[in-house]
């Protein structure tokens, strides 16, 4: 189904936090003061790699207006962070190993005092030529940054014989693609404010995608019980897994508890780029063999993943990219491996997409160039390799099987797009607008500029969701009627501009006829939330419908129980409904209500707030097959992209997208929308313009005024969004959550699409201008007018 307004009818549901965030009015947790608040700021390394001799603090401490001055001497727990590997120094102690790399903090009256008090801070340092690829760091003799060595960690997946294979092939498409180091560039920086409580605790606010994790992470950090550390961390303003890590949380808190006092933190946006996370770049080598018959033989992989300086989230994402890497096909033969290497560069970490953005638009490379090689329609090779529903997964795991690949596949196969396609492919099915094509055909399609040449490509992708095999990754969560009358519903998530609480909304007032009004949504504090995991890997959705499948029948047979018990109704003639439970008087079977019975205030008082509230717990649904990080749940997607391609310039301007996605029911779908447009904008800068580039791992890109991303001008002229709802009967598992699905396979349409309007192969991202006017302009001589000689041809 075509997904908009006209066609959602009532299902179009206006967000309730909408108003507050397009108005300004939203209060972000980086907006939060309190009287007597001092503020922190970082004291970070001078160099990307160098050795500590000693950190002199004496002459900040003594500056009027400074509070405290910290050091790893100050660090009561440990000296670490990393939601899988703990390796990321709160203070630097002997070695820097990046120029984000924290060194002290300082508490201050202001803060331009805590700014001038960095300055007094001095470090002597034995600067250390610096690891600036993961190909030196590989190097035999190079030094090793951590004590286990360069090598965070390797992937393999081994089927076959590929070698043989590769050499009984017809034909064998052989290429290197390279990714780049994207920022998240969310509108709220890191920070937030730590206020020590006068009963010892500690409340930290601040933004992040899991505070359950935070609240662990503090406690060792600060030595203190968990249960002594409340994190408050909803709303955020944007986050796309950059806030998944901690960040100015230890800091922050360390100076709260030293001071006594509430400290605020609000990194500058260089400070952000300095220190944040990026997205992987990688380096990814593929040769693929095929039949004549454009049947695939056998795929020979070799990933090389810049983590940086810290691990964070490197190995699952070199993980996913690896399971990724062999795409929706069936494959006989495969050898895959991958490394995620230590460098001196900006740490890598999670960002949208989690590694799949990466080896799809690898992939799917991959396949075009097969396609046009062996002269068959790029979307009908894919039709000939495809997986069947049954077929085992990537990683040869079990998976749920549907038919949500052949869907998409078939949708893309009749749009009224792609057919436009065909309309540009001479009868081979090989493509026939280059730019060397200057045919009166081609020319009548630009005839007011005729350098400017459009194209048509398409991409496909099948996605997995939740943290996979072997990983924790726990769910939950709590209903209550509350004793202000509100159907309570309580969960770990956060909310940072996904619409997560509009949803919950959405499926809280389906499940009990209720309204808005009758709702409260508790999310993003620590106190008052179950542990029900992240708001990560495209889960929340699913867990949250989950959950409240299970927990929807006992509370409200528990509501409708204590209404008979005080009206003396028969429970089996009331249903919940807006304000209350309803008497239904005519027809038992019906939803048909005839009357407000009790309010549901009412009903709160005819029982303890205990007997009123309901737990549930379970993990995100995995793999039966112990194949670490496999995946059983999969969503799937397609994009076609058309784009203009200017070769007097070499820029690529795309003109229309259509995404089509199939992960189950709708539950929202302006947020459905919203989020397959916003992942689409944010890998068209994945495309063609962003890059957080480094010299000698120093940021070259430092602000916003280098680091460019999409604008409003930027975007497609035109973007739809199919939804294909379908799911196998009886399927436990619900809508799929499609937070990252819009963003992972957009590239390889665009590039597709260049290619089919250039005739130029493009191999590494984002695409650059001299990736284009170079090979096109290369046959020319100087002041040849390209009009002229389109005419003589």
């Amino acid at each position: 189904m075509l997904l908009n307004k006209e066609t959602s009818g009532d299902k179009w549901h206006r967000r309730p936090d909408g108003r507050e965030k397009v108005t300004g009015t939203l209060q972000y947790l980086t907006d939060k003061s309190l009287p007597g608040m001092l503020y922190g700021r970082v004291k970070r390394s001078d160099y990307p790699y160098a050795r500590i001799r000693s950190v002199d603090v004496s002459a900040a401490e003594v500056l009027p207006g400074v509070h405290s001055v910290l050091t790893h001497k100050d660090v009561p727990g440990l000296n670490g962070f990393g939601i899988a590997t703990p390796d990321q120094p709160v203070f630097c102690e002997d070695f820097v190993r990046y120029t984000g790399d924290a060194i002290a903090a300082v508490a201050a009256d202001t803060p331009e005092i805590a700014e001038q008090a960095l300055h007094l801070i001095h470090v002597d340092y034995e600067v250390l030529s610096p690891i600036s690829s993961p190909e030196a760091a590989l190097k035999e003799g190079a030094p090793s940054l951590h004590p286990a060595g360069n090598i965070l960690h390797r992937t393999e997946v081994k089927r076959g014989d590929v070698r043989t294979d590769l050499q009984k092939s017809d034909f064998v498409i052989k290429e290197v693609y390279y990714t780049p180091r994207q920022m998240h560039t969310y509108m709220e920086t890191e920070g937030g404010l730590f206020v020590p409580e006068d009963n010892g605790r500690l409340t930290v606010y601040a933004p992040t995608q899991h505070g359950y994790k935070d609240r662990m992470q503090l406690s060792r950090i600060l030595d203190m019980p968990e249960e002594s550390i409340r994190v408050v961390s909803s709303p955020i303003g944007g986050s796309f897994g950059g806030k998944d890590e901690l960040n100015d949380q230890p800091y922050g808190s360390l100076l709260a508890l030293k001071t006594g006092r509430p400290v605020k933190f609000h990194n500058s946006r260089k400070e952000s780029v300095r220190a944040g996370l990026k997205r992987h770049p990688m380096k990814i080598e593929m040769e693929t063999g095929f039949t004549r018959e454009g049947l695939m033989t056998s795929h020979l992989v070799r990933i090389l993943s810049d983590t940086g300086a810290y691990a964070t989230l490197g190995a699952p994402v070199l993980n996913f990219a690896t399971e990724h890497s062999m795409g929706p096909y069936q494959i006989p033969s495969v050898d895959v491996e991958g490394l995620s290497v230590y460098t001196n560069n900006g740490v890598s970490g999670e960002f949208r997409g989690f590694g799949g953005n990466q080896a799809i638009f690898a992939m799917e490379g991959q396949m075009d160039r097969a396609a046009a090689l062996l002269g068959i329609d790029p979307w009908e090779i894919r039709r000939r390799n495809l997986r069947s529903s049954t077929d085992p997964g990537p990683l040869g795991q079990q998976i749920l099987a549907t038919n949500g690949l052949y869907e998409v596949w078939d949708a893309v196969e009749h749009s009224d797009l792609w057919k436009k396609r065909e309309g540009q492919m001479d009868t081979k099915g090989t493509e026939a607008v280059s730019f060397f094509d200057f045919s009166s055909e081609s020319l009548s399609r630009s005839l007011a500029a005729p350098w400017i040449k459009k194209g048509i490509g398409a991409s496909l992708a099948m996605h997995g969701a939740g943290l996979g095999y072997g990983i924790p990754d726990p769910a939950g969560g709590r209903l209550k009627l509350n004793a202000s009358g509100k159907i309570e519903a309580a969960f770990s998530y956060e909310e940072f501009g996904q619409g997560l609480v509009s949803t919950l909304e959405i499926m809280l007032c389906d499940i009990f006829r209720c309204t808005p009004e009758d709702i409260e949504i508790v999310i993003g504090d620590t106190d008052r939330v179950p542990h029900s995991g992240s708001s990560t890997a495209s889960r929340s959705t699913t867990m949250a419908w989950m959950a409240l499948q299970r927990l929807k029948i006992p509370f409200t047979d528990t509501l409708i129980e204590l209404c008979a018990q005080a009206t003396g109704l028969p429970a089996s003639e009331l249903v919940t409904g807006a304000g209350g439970i309803w008497h239904r008087r005519r027809n038992p079977d019906s939803n048909e209500q005839e009357g407000i019975v009790l309010s549901y205030l009412e009903i709160a008082n005819l029982a303890s707030e205990e007997d009123l509230i309901f737990d549930t717990k379970f993990q995100y649904p995995t793999t039966p097959d112990e194949v670490m990080g496999g995946h059983f749940l999969y969503t799937y997607a397609a994009v076609i992209a058309e784009v203009e391609v200017n070769t007097l310039t070499g820029e690529v301007k795309v003109e229309e997208i259509k995404h089509i996605v199939a992960a189950g029911p709708v539950i929202n779908p302006m947020g459905y929308i919203g989020q397959i447009e916003g992942g689409s904008g944010m890998a068209l800068g994945f495309t063609l313009m962003e890059d957080a580039i480094m010299d000698h791992s120093m940021y070259v890109t430092t602000n916003l005024d280098t680091y460019l991303i999409p604008t409003f001008q930027d975007m497609q002229q035109k973007i739809t969004v199919e939804a294909i709802e379908n799911l196998p009967e009886n399927d436990p598992f619900g809508p799929r959550g499609i937070g990252e699905i819009g963003s992972v396979a957009l590239a390889p349409a665009i590039v597709s699409a260049v290619h089919q309007a250039t005739g130029i192969w493009l191999n590494k991202l984002p695409i650059n201008r001299e990736q284009l006017t170079i090979p096109m302009h290369s046959e020319w001589k100087e002041g040849v007018n390209p009009w002229q000689r389109a005419q003589r041809t």
